[in-house]
């Protein structure tokens, strides 16, 4: 009807003011439906045929764009529209030739804003002068035609979008006009009235910044320090929150990059790889690439991460195009891999198949087999290094109580511990060191001797188990005696026993200390811990605090406290300076700067012969103060989110607290967060990725002890030690009579530590023929753990299903009736040694070599994959395998596992039409979890098959193995928000 009277003006005119009516009280789904009548086309071709009357009706011209402003962002192709019909300089030109005809002007500022959504218009328009036409339109604070500036605002910020563009207004020097006109409307908008114009100025701002050169005139216009003085003017007004969020993006993406404070980011220590021949399984040679130069990438993306608020999980959401899609690679192909002669070495680890209990024999005269692969021994022959418990610059009362153990001069063949107790005097420290095993009056029952000439009673201090349902009984800090209900069948702590582990463990910096909580041990916090509620605006304040830094240089101490790269790196003893230390089992701490006199960088070390994954830590603190705040950043992390952000807590274990009974690791820190930071990642280190940056992990700690020496940790710690120690405290504890237990050495790890092997089962009801068939032919149960060594949290989920196992339960005692159980603890020994976040020697991540495992460079999961693919083999398959991880961005406990009709839903492929016949047993073991464990949580469980997981222990074993129940069972780093384990303040 309006192509059909384009005669008849005053007719057009109507029918544009009904147009609009009816979009303005539809909304967006009336201009949805105008769109998809074709309403842009006919809209554009009116605005043409207006354009030729000379002079155009201007009634004419106001409707057309009022109604084109309001219907065009519901066109996903009007950009393209407008430049075909030649409509882009018709707008323009209107502008241009009526600046003082507000009424005009301003629909057709909101028709460009709509136009500049597409690139090439945005140029096409910045050639043609746009730019120069916004900056003669803004202007400095004025009440009149604040409707005009802020429409003025919008789109200019749409077209400084184009990089065109943005140098364009760089070159005219546009940056230092923005930054007046922004300080101007700040100074003179007290009652902040015109917010969204001082909004549209930063949005201006914002754009331009996105490109190199942008971000250097805003540096050299001062605007830094003109933003940070603003923003803290803003911040007593909550309503201006946008405002200063605004600055502080812009001023985080403007703050210059720089690189870590770093020789090299490779790791501080390196492990010389074996040479793999050409012809053999892998055609190269593992090696690290180098550190690439600088990585200036001129426009790079900025991300948003302003006070995220929302615990929405990425990895929630699929991406499709990493979901497996062929259905001949989804369904499981059952194949060997290897041949049958090959595979029959790993017989020796299945002795129950094979066992003869016609002749009884105690279990301490039973000799287990240990010959691995290699024919390494589990126990090895002594070193002789020192091992201390690692405390340093102990207050007098600390250093009373501490035990620091010496090896230096036991004899080869001694056994360390003897009969009676041997005394050493310390000349340097007055320290008094005791060796112990004999029981005395001061001594707790498992042999600690930390309290030499203490009147304290422990109890069962040093004891470790899983927290159990019993009240414990505890004293408070006045010394009264201390009653932990440890449940029987919890392995007791054993500090000696763990030090004669720790002989036996090989790590490449050759480790001289034993931290003091690994030693000791410890117990449960007498309390429940809540997930931590997050302040509004911590990180905003954190990050101006950290662009202080830029704008205040001269109150930056920055002085190197601790370097592992300058071992000869010191801190004059009367300085009033923390002391840190990370040479330890499971240690990670690289570098330390003090950047105030209460603030401390610190720099995670990369995984060996990797140059990156940083995410777990474990160090010492030393030499504080109390009542004193302590800021720690962590500022080399990589992950993009964390759950430091929703209510994580970083771990602390006090020594003076464990000395006055209450050896705990407890949830501490105020003003937590995790954001991204100014330093930049090399693309070899971010995967190739061009312009990343690190992220930092910052907290508060107020320690309560003068001089105290405490420790920090991601998650709880666990070490490969202690997995030796609680192994050989479960086989000795064991009732052999009852249960089938062995303990063998599946092979050795690059570094020659020894990967362990479980076996668990009941003993055969007698000696009868069916009894014995009945034992050998028990479904087989397979489960892994601690492939990643900074997911601790995997180890200790494994410790209580070793000692559930164990334990006189009778369920735990009908789980072994019905089956034999299959255990690796821990499939990353090296790794968790050496305090790697992620990978193994090989500075590859284990969890990706399921598919073709290198015997030479990946022992532990090749001998892994055989042991199943040996069961295969012999038509054993287990019923179940479950790999044992932990998880740092979501909650609760959860499974993932396998099936290629909930893998082809989540694409565009009708499983329906591919004809697939599943069985859906593979969601059982989950939803029964998810009845039976308050912590289990069914929603967080996915069973998709993704590209990038197709090499996965879960994916492999369902895949090539033919086990349908194969799973990845993630545990929380934090906590717990559903069930009775949710914790509430």
């Amino acid at each position: 009807f309006l192509l059909q009277n384009t005669k008849d003006p005053q007719t057009i005119l109507n029918i544009l003011n009904i147009l609009i009516e009816i979009v303005s009280v539809g909304g967006g789904r009336r201009a949805s439906v105008l769109v998809s009548k074709g309403g842009t086309q006919i809209l554009l071709q009116l605005l043409l045929t207006a354009s030729k009357d000379s002079p155009p009706n201007e009634e004419l011209m106001v409707l057309l764009h009022t109604l084109l402003a309001k219907i065009g962002p519901k066109d996903k192709k009007i950009g393209v529209k407008a430049r075909i019909n030649g409509a882009l300089n018709i707008s323009l030109n209107l502008v241009k030739q009526n600046l003082q005809n507000n009424r005009l002007i301003m629909p057709c500022l909101q028709v460009l804003r709509v136009y500049s959504a597409n690139s090439v218009n945005a140029v096409s328009l910045g050639k043609n002068g746009v730019v120069e036409l916004m900056f003669k339109i803004i202007g400095p604070f004025s009440k009149k035609n604040t409707s005009l500036m802020k429409v003025a605002l919008d789109t200019l910020a749409a077209l400084l979008k184009s990089r065109t563009n943005a140098r364009r207004a760089v070159d005219r020097g546009y940056v230092q006009v923005l930054l007046t006109i922004y300080v101007d409307w700040h100074r003179n908008d007290s009652r902040h009235r015109y917010m969204l114009i001082r909004k549209g100025v930063l949005q201006c701002i914002k754009s331009v910044t996105n490109i190199k050169l942008g971000r250097k005139a805003f540096i050299d216009a001062n605007g830094m320090k003109i933003l940070y003085n603003t923003s803290q003017e803003c911040l007593a007004v909550r309503t201006l929150d946008p405002l200063v969020n605004t600055s502080s993006l812009i001023m985080r993406k403007c703050f210059p990059k720089n690189r870590l404070p770093l020789p090299t980011i490779k790791s501080a220590f390196h492990f010389q790889l074996p040479v793999i021949p050409a012809s053999g399984p892998v055609a190269q040679l593992y090696n690290l690439p180098p550190d690439d130069e600088s990585d200036d990438n001129e426009d790079a993306e900025t991300e948003s991460e302003i006070e995220t608020e929302n615990d929405d999980d990425k990895d929630q959401q699929f991406k499709n195009d990493d979901i497996e899609t062929d259905i001949n690679k989804l369904k499981p192909r059952q194949e060997l891999g290897r041949p049958l002669e090959e595979l029959k070495m790993y017989e020796q680890f299945f002795p129950e198949l094979s066992e003869n209990f016609q002749v009884k024999r105690p279990a301490f005269l039973e000799l287990p087999k240990k010959d691995s692969i290699k024919d390494s021994s589990l126990h090895q022959q002594s070193d002789q290094r020192n091992l201390l418990p690692s405390c340093q610059c102990l207050s007098q009362e600390i250093v009373k109580g501490l035990d620091r153990i010496s090896l230096q001069n036991s004899a080869k063949n001694d056994q360390y511990y003897g009969t009676g107790c041997v005394i050493r005097k310390e000349s340097k420290t007055s320290l008094t060191t005791v060796a112990c095993s004999k029981p005395c009056e001061h001594v707790s029952p498992c042999g600690s001797s930390l309290f030499e000439g203490s009147s304290v009673q422990l109890g069962k201090l040093c004891c470790t188990g899983v927290d159990s349902e019993e009240e414990d009984s505890r004293s408070n800090s006045s010394g009264e005696q201390i009653i932990l209900e440890v449940s029987d069948i919890s392995p007791v702590h054993d500090c000696d026993l763990y030090i004669e582990m720790v002989k036996n463990t090989k790590s490449i910096p050759e480790y001289s200390e034993v931290a003091y909580p690994d030693y000791f041990g410890h117990i449960p916090p007498p309390f429940k811990e809540p997930i931590l509620e997050r302040q509004y605006g911590v990180q905003r304040t954190k990050i101006s605090q950290d662009i202080e830094r830029l704008i205040h240089q001269n109150d930056i101490i920055d002085r190197v406290v601790y370097d592992l790269d300058n071992l000869s790196c010191s801190v004059p003893e009367d300085a009033d300076v923390l002391k840190f230390n990370s040479k330890f089992e499971s240690g990670n701490l690289r570098k330390v700067i003090q950047i105030r006199k209460n603030e401390y960088d610190l720099i995670l070390n990369s995984d060996i012969n990797s140059n990156h994954y940083h995410q777990w830590f474990y160090f010492e603190v030393s030499g504080m103060k109390t009542g004193i705040g302590y800021r720690f950043n962590i500022i080399n992390c990589e992950k993009s989110n964390s759950q430091f952000n929703y209510g994580m807590q970083p771990l602390m274990y006090s020594v003076q607290e464990a000395l006055n009974s209450q050896p705990c690791w407890t949830r501490v820190g105020t003003d937590i967060c995790y954001y991204k930071n100014h330093f930049s990642r090399s693309s070899i280190a971010a995967g190739g990725q061009k312009g990343k940056s690190y992220y930092t992990i910052t907290f508060t700690v107020t320690f309560q002890h003068k001089d105290d020496v405490c420790y920090f940790a991601y998650h709880y710690p666990y070490t490969y030690s202690t997995l030796k120690m609680h192994l050989q405290k479960l086989e000795s504890m064991h009732n052999p009579q009852q249960i089938y237990f062995r303990q063998a050495v599946l092979c050795e790890t690059l570094a020659g530590n020894s990967c362990p092997l479980i076996t668990i089962t009941a003993m055969p009801a007698s000696h009868y023929y069916e009894h014995i068939c009945q034992f050998r032919n028990r479904p087989y149960i397979f489960l892994s753990a601690r492939v990643h060594p900074g997911e601790t949290n995997a180890s200790w989920v494994m410790k209580g299903t070793l000692e559930y196992l164990m334990s006189n339960n009778p369920s735990a005692q009908c789980l072994r009736e019905s089956y034999i159980f299959k255990i690796i603890p821990m499939l990353n020994p090296d790794g968790v040694i050496n305090g790697n976040h992620r990978c193994s020697l090989s500075g590859e991540d284990l969890n990706r070599q399921w598919q073709n495992p290198n015997p030479d460079l990946h022992p532990t999961i090749y001998h892994a994959k055989g042991l199943l693919q040996y069961l295969a083999a012999i038509k054993r398959l287990p019923l179940v395998y479950c790999d044992y991880h932990g998880h740092s961005r979501k909650k609760n406990v959860f499974m993932y596992g396998c099936s290629i009709k909930e893998t082809m839903w989540h694409t565009n492929v009708n499983a329906a039409s591919c004809d697939l016949m599943e069985d859906p047993g593979y969601r059982a073991l989950p939803k029964i979890l998810s009845q039976t464990a308050p912590a289990f949580c069914m929603g967080s469980c996915s069973f998709v098959v993704e590209k990038s997981k197709e090499s996965t222990a879960r994916v492999v074993v369902w895949r090539e193995i033919g086990v349908q129940r194969s799973y990845t069972m993630e545990s929380t780093l934090c906590g717990c928000d559903q069930g009775k384990y949710k914790v509430r303040k």
